[in-house]
């Protein structure tokens, strides 16, 4: 019988604390919901990183059925969520959903303390090579970078749930940057990572990226990004710094 899960700690006993699936509950607020039937778990909240999201784990047999029964109570808009080979098994036993697209989830669940940065040099307590959050008299400069960088960025300031931005500069100009955004209350989630087309291959967005990642474990308890897998630059950055892989894929309804 499928159940709802009425707390955050129902959530994270039920999938494990699978930090996809608990990441997608927002613990449970702001209209987030979540169902488990046997080994299966569904997570869903409304506009998390731009989209309707319903984060998916389990067994495809019981994964479809909830699937189809959150859809049911939340509407079309909702792309579940999940591994890879367990989308594709699951769309195979649902009509009206296709995958949409793949990419990567990566998570942390460590200090940093000791982890080698994008620039080969090793993270300890307080290297921050120039690295702070940044203040609101720098988003304009914030917007600027990443219409000129990273134009397709779902973060950007002003943004529902996009919390705050570091960056660190370089003869005085901004020159990476990334966001503290969507995150929930045991998950923190790096998003909108830029750096400047002349910078790039400096090590700041390492730096950046392993600044902000301490700073969101030791608020959240552990770090958590998506990333393009046509992106592989970004993806050694992100595993450089201690982030495991998951391939995961979006699925979306047909028509």
């Amino acid at each position: 019988m499928i159940r709802e899960l009425r707390s955050a700690a129902e959530v994270r006993a039920a999938c494990g604390d699978d930090d996809l699936v608990v990441w997608a509950a927002q613990g449970l607020r702001d209209g987030a919901r979540a169902w488990a039937l046997g080994e299966a778990v569904v997570a869903a909240c409304p506009q998390v990183s731009r989209r309707d999201r319903l984060a998916v784990r389990g067994g495809a047999v019981h994964a479809a059925e909830l699937v189809r029964h959150a859809l049911a109570e939340l509407g079309p808009s909702y792309r579940p969520l999940g591994e890879a080979a367990l989308m594709r098994e699951m769309t195979a036993r649902l009509d009206g959903l296709e995958v949409a697209g793949r990419f990567s989830w990566m998570s942390l669940e460590t200090d940093l303390a000791g982890t080698a940065g994008a620039d080969g040099t090793v993270g300890t307590v307080g290297d921050d090579g120039g690295v702070g959050w940044l203040e609101d008299d720098d988003m304009a400069q914030v917007v600027s970078l990443l219409a000129a960088e990273a134009p397709s960025s779902y973060a950007v300031p002003g943004l529902a749930g996009v919390r705050r931005w570091a960056g660190v500069r370089t003869g005085g100009e901004l020159a990476a940057v990334a966001a503290d955004a969507w995150s929930a209350p045991t998950v923190g989630l790096l998003a909108g990572v830029a750096t400047r087309a002349r910078h790039r291959g400096t090590g700041l967005a390492g730096r950046v990226c392993r600044w902000v990642s301490r700073e969101l474990v030791a608020v959240y308890g552990r770090a958590a990004l998506m990333v393009d897998d046509d992106n592989p630059a970004a993806i050694r950055v992100y595993e450089r710094l201690g982030y495991r892989r998951r391939r995961v894929a979006a699925c979306r309804a047909v028509g």
